[in-house]
């Protein structure tokens, strides 16, 4: 059973068709027969004529469809479009969700390696504060707050709690029972993929860890947490104070969870720049994007950096079934 490797196009209005370019320019031909890639057929022709990039495609209805063929395999999704870099934003939403949605239907498939999404304006999900992370969780039907978001590096990963929650909600959805949980998910992941008891550092909530005030999230919620999480015999230590963290201190950890998206994602980010990958944990299957969003201010200009979905598709195809 030949291993296969799904790439869903994502936002049309993006530079996703730029980043698929280059990466399948450097890829050689034994990942290239893995790839198929979950996109409109003319679509991505027109928007590589448009580029100006000579690249050899094969339209297939789905994954079915035995080929041995060196091109870029298609697997189409229906899309009425007239610019091909300006759909609607309505279009835009019913591709996407049909595109993710096949994705997760061959995801659960046995000869298929994982997934991986370009950048998709949240949106287009239709739900406040919901990304593909919450929407893939949501089909895999596993309970709330059971999927982890981890931005990795092959040196360092990065994971918030909470995911894309607006700041004035990231206290009411915290809990110890969060942070367990979550952290398990993480340490499992670490000793099944890499066979390691990763380090993992938890960040406060507050400024200075609220000075560790009897009524503060630290005392209340974290620290409680971290307790538990070392009974289990998981190497973990915390809270950590954000402020200094990331200037020394994150190198003697495999992984910093964080309280929220940006306490994490933005100095990780300074760091590493696009050399790193989100994954999503948890799931039934392996989930992967590009560490970067859909950089509609690009388009056209053939500036857009490869880097990250270069890295996904590296590390989903050093993984067997």
């Amino acid at each position: 059973m030949s291993q296969k490797i799904i790439i869903c196009s994502g936002d049309p209005r993006s530079i996703n068709s730029e980043i698929i370019y280059k990466c399948w320019k450097k890829l050689n031909n034994s990942i290239r027969k893995k790839l198929y890639i979950i996109s409109n057929y003319d679509l991505i022709k027109k928007q590589f004529k448009i580029l100006n990039y000579k690249i050899n495609l094969t339209k297939i209805d789905n994954i079915n469809q035995i080929t041995k063929t060196n091109k870029l395999k298609i697997i189409n999704i229906n899309l009425k479009f007239k610019d091909p870099f300006k759909i609607p934003i309505n279009l835009s939403s019913e591709y996407v969700l049909e595109s993710l949605d096949r994705a997760h239907k061959y995801a659960l498939r046995k000869d298929v390696l994982g997934i991986i999404n370009c950048p998709i304006n949240k949106n287009l999900l239709k739900k406040d504060n919901f990304g593909v992370t919450e929407y893939l969780a949501a089909k895999n039907k596993i309970k709330k707050n059971s999927e982890v978001m981890l931005i990795r590096n092959k040196s360092f990963s990065v994971s918030p709690l909470t995911t894309h929650a607006d700041i004035k909600r990231v206290s009411k959805n915290l809990s110890a029972k969060i942070i367990i949980d979550k952290i398990k998910t993480i340490h499992y992941w670490y000793k099944k993929s890499f066979n390691i008891k990763p380090k993992i550092g938890v960040t406060g909530l507050n400024p200075h860890n609220a000075e560790l005030r009897k009524n503060s999230e630290e005392v209340k919620i974290i620290i409680p947490a971290i307790k538990k999480l070392k009974k289990l015999n998981i190497r973990v230590k915390g809270p950590l104070v954000t402020d200094t963290l990331f200037i020394n201190d994150y190198k003697k950890f495999d992984v910093i969870v964080g309280m929220y998206h940006d306490q994490v994602l933005a100095p990780f980010k300074s760091l590493y720049k696009f050399d790193a990958i989100n994954v999503t944990l948890g799931l039934r299957y392996l989930r992967l994007s590009p560490d970067h969003g859909t950089s509609e201010n690009l388009i056209g200009k053939k500036k857009a950096k490869e880097t990250s979905l270069m890295r996904c598709i590296e590390f989903v195809n050093t993984l067997k079934k």
